[in-house]
């Protein structure tokens, strides 16, 4: 080898210094990913988007049967339709940013396997497609605020504080489950178990305002109650109270859980070429 050629190695983590600036390098494959993922879902087909819409609306018509007409829930002074869809959107941001980004790992395995690159890249693609799904979904909220007549007040403009809060969230929790199911196949088995569990003891077909309130604080421990509870807030105006206590737990939780997942997932990122 003569003295003017150079040797450029490639690893993974190759500089502590260096792995936001890498990550930021790239950003361009982080936006191919989600637009590979949302084309793969939405072009020259319906189904993707029958179900984006679907999928919200038919949980909302059933947990208005069952909590409002059965149960006969308060409704904080606002259909319970509108009060259950300001609920249905952070919640399945989150849970579907949280199992696309658990999974995405596993499922990009044959990308990783032959590639170097920031592997942070592949679950916030994940949760990128979901907030797309997201924005589709708010079209029908849109459209049952229009039919009841009812309008927002000024704390809309509040909203993308919640929404940031529960992309958070959603990719705190991704980032720890796709870190562990790399090792753990088992979580895969898991996830949609928790998932369905999570989705009744949040505060999606209810108001967390029937929660007595010397248990609203142990409630917040689940941090979507905090981020439930923000979007009603901003949504439904002064017909909805936010409790700030369990408000401020819920983010002190999310932010725990985001940075804590970035931090185990940096550290194990190297090994995952080696063992998927």
């Amino acid at each position: 080898m003569s003295a003017t050629q150079q040797v450029l190695i490639i690893e993974s983590g190759r500089s502590e210094r260096h792995y936001w600036r890498d990550l930021w390098g790239f950003r361009e494959l982080l936006f191919f990913l989600a637009w590979r993922d949302i084309l793969v879902r939405y072009k020259q087909t319906t189904i993707g988007i029958v179900w984006a819409l679907g999928r919200p609306l038919i949980t909302m018509l059933v947990f208005t049967l069952v909590f409002s007409k059965l149960a006969k829930l308060p409704s904080e002074g606002v259909p319970y339709p509108i009060l259950v869809f300001a609920a249905l959107l952070p919640w399945q941001f989150f849970s579907s940013g949280f199992s696309g980004a658990g999974d995405s790992l596993i499922s990009n395995a044959g990308v990783i396997s032959k590639v170097y690159f920031s592997r942070l890249v592949i679950p916030a693609s994940a949760v990128i497609v979901s907030f797309v799904d997201f924005l589709i979904s708010g079209l029908i909220l849109v459209g049952l605020m229009a039919w009841y007549g009812f309008a927002p007040n000024l704390r809309i403009f509040t909203l993308p504080l919640f929404i940031f809060v529960a992309f958070a969230a959603a990719m705190g929790a991704g980032l720890w489950i796709a870190a562990l199911n790399v090792k753990y196949r088992d979580f895969r088995i898991i996830v949609p178990i928790v998932v369905q569990l999570g989705l009744y003891i949040s505060p999606v077909g209810f108001s967390s305002a029937i929660v007595p309130e010397q248990w609203r604080l142990l409630y917040s421990l689940n941090p979507m109650v905090g981020v439930i509870d923000g979007f009603r807030w901003a949504i439904l105006g002064g017909n909805a109270q936010l409790y700030w206590p369990g408000f401020l737990l819920s983010l002190i939780l999310v932010m725990v859980m985001l940075f804590t997942g970035i931090a185990y997932f940096r550290k194990t990122e190297k090994t995952f070429t080696d063992i998927i």
